[in-house]
């Protein structure tokens, strides 16, 4: 039985893609960017795995800079806290805000599970148009620990009261479909363009293109039957 459904923001709901315009004035090429943004995962994640925490903004802009240095730009601290902030104003991928709004009129319960700080993530969601979808946004640094670590799934189910079985991730990231798998969650994967399962560990027992192909499925597996 699935009572939540916890959903990632950053690239599952809201298109990095409009960053490129930004990572092209500042380097010369879009490319930059799924580098700075892989960059700051990295950070994050060596953060967690050391004990050493580091929030998701610090490491958005600790990443801005190495990559600065790798490619031989010198940015100054305000390009740097523009670029970050342009986080904030990101745009659904189009097929998000007609999905999430056939899940919230079900029983189902719709929570944001985001790495991204409390703050930037309700202006995330409210400049994006979709923040009345959602029963709560939990930011996983309210833990002080980021996904994929045990901790922010747990909170999800702590916060409504339920099993954590009884909680479902929707992520277009591999990594954190598999820490929501090895923390007792279900999961759903959306293999948008570029990304991909990891042929290692458990697999998430839904599969979809866009959250409107998995939001057939998750209605079809997962509302509960009157």
């Amino acid at each position: 039985m699935t009572h939540v459904l916890a959903f990632d923001v950053n690239e599952t709901l809201l298109d990095l893609q409009a960053l490129d315009p930004r990572f092209e004035e500042l380097f010369g090429t879009a490319a930059t960017r799924p580098l700075w943004f892989g960059q700051m995962l990295q950070l994050a994640f060596v953060g967690g795995l050391t004990g050493a925490y580091v929030d998701f903004t610090t490491a958005q802009q600790a990443a801005l800079r190495m990559l600065a240095e790798r490619q031989g730009v010198v940015l100054s601290d305000e390009q740097v806290n523009e670029t970050v902030a342009l986080m904030s104003s990101l745009p659904p991928h189009p097929e998000v805000p007609e999905a999430l709004a056939r899940l919230a009129g079900t029983p189902l319960r719709l929570v944001a599970l985001t790495n991204s700080v409390q703050d930037v993530a309700e202006q995330q969601l409210t400049n994006a148009g979709i923040r009345q979808y959602f029963d709560r946004v939990i930011s996983a640094d309210t833990v002080r620990h980021l996904k994929p670590a045990r901790e922010p799934y747990q909170a999800v189910a702590d916060a409504f009261g339920v099993p954590i079985g009884e909680v479902r991730l929707i992520a277009a990231h591999s990594w954190d479909v598999t820490g929501a798998l090895e923390a007792g969650c279900k999961a759903a994967f959306i293999s948008r363009p570029g990304m991909v399962l990891s042929p290692h560990g458990p697999r998430p027992d839904l599969v979809g293109g866009d959250l409107a192909v998995l939001t057939d499925s998750i209605l079809e597996r997962d509302l509960p039957v009157t």
